[in-house]
């Protein structure tokens, strides 16, 4: 079966956010895009699960007006066998997705990746990031800065035997387009067991999109280092930031 071209795209443009999975497994990021109006955003992330070896792949579908996931997403596959390629595992996530991608035009507004901080990053500063919302020089506008700050919670059911603590996050702009600010965007009272066994996280990043009518949307990127088969594993949530007030 042919892809359509911007699923296919998707999966050839991604090595700047591709990384080798070495001890614990961090999965790589692909933004795959917006909305005309900025209510949706959709990424995938994907990679070598560690200790088994199996391929895997998620895409994630998000209403950014209210921080939910789409119906019928995430869309998740592993192949349990241990010489099949990533690109096979992700061009059936993509053929999935497609209907989604297309029904909201997804490849029309790919975004800005306003800000990226791998773990790779030897000078990155894992809980702070301060970018601008527009790629232009001079600098347009204010800066904003992102804080995170790690929660101890209680571990869920599936967690007590593993760590006899988990860690949620909470998220904070500290500036927003060069204001002093202190709006909280994310703040955990739990751990949901999709996460894992959480050990800490990093921001890993920042999506923002400008559309032609309405404030620009922000999606902050965030790493979840969790307790992995061979060390930590890393993987991805998406936290929207409406810019209405």
């Amino acid at each position: 079966m042919r892809l359509p071209g911007r699923i296919a795209a998707t999966l050839l443009a991604s090595a700047f956010f591709a990384g080798a999975a070495c001890a614990g497994d961090f999965a790589s990021f692909q933004p795959i895009g917006f909305s005309a109006d900025g209510s949706i955003f959709a990424f995938e992330e994907y990679g070598v699960q560690d200790g088994s070896g199996f391929p895997y792949s998620n895409i994630f579908f998000i209403d950014t007006r209210n921080d939910t996931f789409l119906a019928g997403t995430p869309i998740r596959l592993r192949i349990d066998e241990e010489n099949t390629s990533l690109a096979k595992v992700r061009a059936q996530t993509a053929a999935k997705a497609a209907p989604f991608v297309e029904k909201f035009d997804l490849g029309a507004n790919p975004g800005l990746m306003a800000a990226f901080n791998p773990v790779t990053e030897v000078d990155g500063d894992a809980h702070r990031l301060t970018y601008r919302q527009y790629a232009v020089q001079p600098p347009v506008g204010g800066d904003f800065t992102l804080s995170l700050d790690d929660i101890p919670l209680p571990p869920s059911a599936q967690c007590k035997d593993a760590t006899p603590q988990s860690t949620g996050f909470r998220l904070t702009f500290q500036t927003e387009d060069g204001k002093a600010s202190n709006r909280v965007l994310h703040a955990d009272t739990k751990i949901p067991d999709s996460r894992k066994c959480p050990l800490g996280y990093r921001i890993g990043g920042v999506m923002v999109f400008n559309p032609l009518e309405g404030e620009p949307v922000h999606v902050a990127l965030v790493q979840v280092l969790s307790l992995g088969f061979e060390g930590a594993d890393g993987r991805w949530i998406a936290v929207p930031a409406s810019m209405t007030p």
